[in-house]
């Protein structure tokens, strides 16, 4: 598969609940907030979650976000 394949195949296995990137870092700190306080982060934002399962850097953002509130 070249390289313009592999990329048309990566978004259209896109889950559509996905928010993108700017929404997810408007409510990331909601996000992290509740996920340190045993709430159900992803049952709220669904969108969210399924955003952080596909974009890297902002799983990367996330992961840091909550290392420093856990930390």
């Amino acid at each position: 598969m070249n390289e313009a394949a592999a990329r048309l195949d990566r978004f259209l296995r896109t889950d559509p609940r996905d928010v993108g990137c700017e929404e997810a870092m408007e409510v990331l700190h909601i996000y992290v907030d509740l996920l340190t306080a045993d709430a159900s982060a992803a049952a709220r934002f669904p969108g969210v979650t399924a955003h952080l399962r596909a974009c890297g850097p902002c799983a990367n953002d996330f992961e840091g976000l909550l290392a420093a509130v856990a930390g």
